[in-house]
């Protein structure tokens, strides 16, 4: 018994150690209430050719979460991605342009559903746009960032 006991001690007390340390480093982040524009770094081409470009996110951040999005992609150019991307492509690819496409809007609203980019995973087909989305919406917060 007098062993248990002991045992059981130094497992408390290492788990409370453990705690402890993890807690020390933790810095919350807090936000500045506002509207925050932010741009994605340019992405090339994928191995299929598809892609290039870039996203640009607005957000809006209330409390400390994000209450508003917006999420738009564009060609390198600066043509925005929208309804006729792809229109030169064959019908396949064409299909996968405008499935990219058609995730921003989703993406956005995921966003705004969460209040951040956390428990906002990729969409099928629209991996460079979620890339893109994640870049652009970190960007946006690193301009809402409050001084601290």
């Amino acid at each position: 018994m007098k062993t248990s006991r002991i045992v059981f001690a130094l497992l408390t007390a290492a788990v409370l150690t453990v705690s402890a340390a993890g807690c020390a480093g933790t810095k919350s982040i807090s936000y500045q209430d506002g509207t925050y524009s932010g741009r994605s770094s340019d992405h090339k081409d994928d191995e299929d050719g598809n892609g290039s470009g870039y996203g640009e996110a607005e957000i809006t951040v209330k409390d400390n979460k994000i209450t508003a999005c917006t999420f738009k992609t564009y060609e390198p150019d600066g043509t925005l991605k929208d309804e006729n991307y792809g229109a030169e492509l064959t019908q396949e690819n064409r299909l996968k342009a405008q499935k990219a496409v058609q995730a921003n809007e989703r993406y956005a609203q995921l966003v705004v559903k969460s209040g951040s980019l956390d428990g906002v995973d990729a969409i099928s087909g629209a991996t460079i746009s979620y890339q893109e989305l994640k870049e652009a919406v970190n960007d946006a917060l690193k301009k809402a960032e409050a001084d601290t």
